[in-house]
């Protein structure tokens, strides 16, 4: 294909993107509907192979199914003189290989936003009976704002399939290939949460855990070697997370965790206990990687670990009694709070929906779901296929208060979308704007303007898929 090129009469190839084993991916530009979009073109040599053009196809009707904001989005495929091709969303961006290549390991708090983004896309592909079978950071797209967006399903596969690829046929890649995998036996979700594992751990250390160049000896390493320490490589590692990716990297399939939203809970647990310590990082959406110290003796780490842990437990006791001890002497003092700290908590409860722009409804009954305090429960919006201003300026969940809050903390296991937070006298409006328009994370707080109302609004103005918001809390 050249480029200048119109394929369908329609999309205009503009420059060569990658190149993979089957496919070429292009940039290209919609003359339809005047947008810039990514276009796979299936190998001239596969092109006469009809198991290999089904496999092509089946990508475009997998992918199709997954309506998800960290999944790359199909937008079209066809036919041109006998090539193949699948159009998706362009995402112009760098994958998360380059970004390690470029700066190293990630802060840990970068790891878990990312790792949840996608752990929770291939969660949601396995909740729609797919496994992804090509796990590595390579197929992992970072877009403008930061966001992750699992791409290149070439050789996704049913959970349910059975055909001869099923047995005796190795695919994946060699540095993130499961053990069961490299057998050439069959596979399952618990095949991408090893490769998710390893995902993890090349974050965390900005290497592979079994490094080499050529395909079989790495398989055969995962198949054969044991699972490195995380925390050898890298000490900072918190330990239940340096836990969950070498229980990833179990070689027994049932000795992993039973499930990729399993995965999920222990990063999300992870990151609470992380955002629980004082002094800690804020979030790094964008912040260039730091580097690792370097790496210490093996056997002197782990006498060092042996004394140090002990101790630390003990200063960290020490330090905190100190702090306590301060605040009561602080309050016996008659001093007051710190100003900055959160005020006492004010009563919210979701009372619906409101989709001024009319549709087939925002699931008003759950709206008290994001007030119950259960963080495991959600109101959720309907699925968006495509951006949700093409439809509607925007929907929201109505909350409301007999105070007088003056913040809003939003907690959502769907992040990604953009929302602000609006207020009126009624659960009807009119509403005006007193929160700020953000992209909303795992936890997201706005301070509101001053606003004498009884009622407001989550007001989601930017959404691919469907957006959940597990808990509103105000104060």
């Amino acid at each position: 294909m050249a480029v200048g090129q119109l394929i369908a009469d329609r999309y205009e190839l503009k420059e060569t993107v990658g190149t993979g084993g089957m496919s070429t991916v292009y940039c290209a530009f919609d003359t339809l509907l005047e947008r810039q979009v990514a276009l796979k073109i299936l190998h001239d040599q596969y092109g006469e192979d009809e198991e290999y053009v089904e496999r092509f196809r089946r990508e475009a009707r997998a992918v199709a199914q997954l309506s998800h904001p960290n999944i790359v989005t199909v937008i079209d495929r066809g036919e041109e003189n006998g090539k193949q091709f699948i159009v998706f969303e362009l995402v112009d961006g760098e994958n998360l290989k380059e970004l390690v290549d470029r700066g190293g390991p990630l802060p840990v708090r970068r790891v878990l936003e990312l790792g949840l983004e996608v752990g929770r896309a291939l969660a949601f592909a396995h909740a729609q009976g797919l496994v992804h079978r090509d796990v590595k950071p390579q197929n992992v797209l970072l877009n403008d704002e930061g966001h992750a967006k699992v791409t290149d399903f070439g050789i996704v596969r049913s959970l349910d399939a059975v055909g001869h690829t099923e047995t005796g046929t190795v695919l994946g890649t060699s540095h993130y290939i499961a053990p069961e995998q490299a057998r050439g036996e069959r596979v399952d979700a618990q095949t991408d949460v090893y490769s998710f594992g390893v995902v993890l751990y090349e974050l965390l250390t900005g290497e592979v855990p079994y490094p080499g160049d050529n395909f079989l000896s790495v398989a055969m390493k995962h198949v054969n070697d044991p699972v490195p320490s995380v925390l050898d490589a890298r000490p900072d590692t918190p330990l239940r997370l340096a836990t969950l990716v070498e229980r990833s990297l179990a070689k027994q399939p049932a000795e992993r965790p039973a499930s990729m939203d399993e995965v999920v809970a222990e990063l999300e647990a992870v990151r609470v206990e992380l955002d629980a310590k004082d002094g800690d990082e804020g979030t790094m959406i964008m912040k260039r990687p730091a580097a690792v110290p370097a790496r210490p003796p093996r056997q002197r780490r782990r006498d060092a670990r042996r004394v140090t842990v002990p101790a630390l437990l003990i200063l960290l006791g020490v330090v905190a009694a100190a702090v306590v001890g301060g605040l009561l002497l602080f309050r016996e003092d008659g001093g007051e709070p710190s100003s900055e700290s959160p005020g006492p908590a004010v009563e919210l409860s979701g009372v619906g929906a409101f989709d001024p722009d009319g549709g087939d409804g925002e699931h008003d009954d759950e709206a008290g779901l994001a007030t119950d305090g259960d963080p495991a429960t959600f109101w959720r919006t309907q699925t968006y296929r495509s951006q949700l201003s093409t439809f509607k300026s925007g929907v929201g969940l109505v909350l409301e208060t007999g105070g007088a809050p003056e913040r809003l903390v939003l907690t959502s296991d769907t992040p990604g979308f953009t929302a602000e937070i609006q207020a009126g006298s009624s659960p009807e409006g009119p509403f005006e704007t007193v929160g700020a328009s953000k992209v909303v994370g795992s936890s997201t707080t706005w301070e509101l303007d001053d606003a004498a109302a009884t009622h407001y609004v989550v007001w989601i103005t930017q959404l691919v898929g469907s957006a959940h918001v597990n808990e509103v809390t105000a104060s």
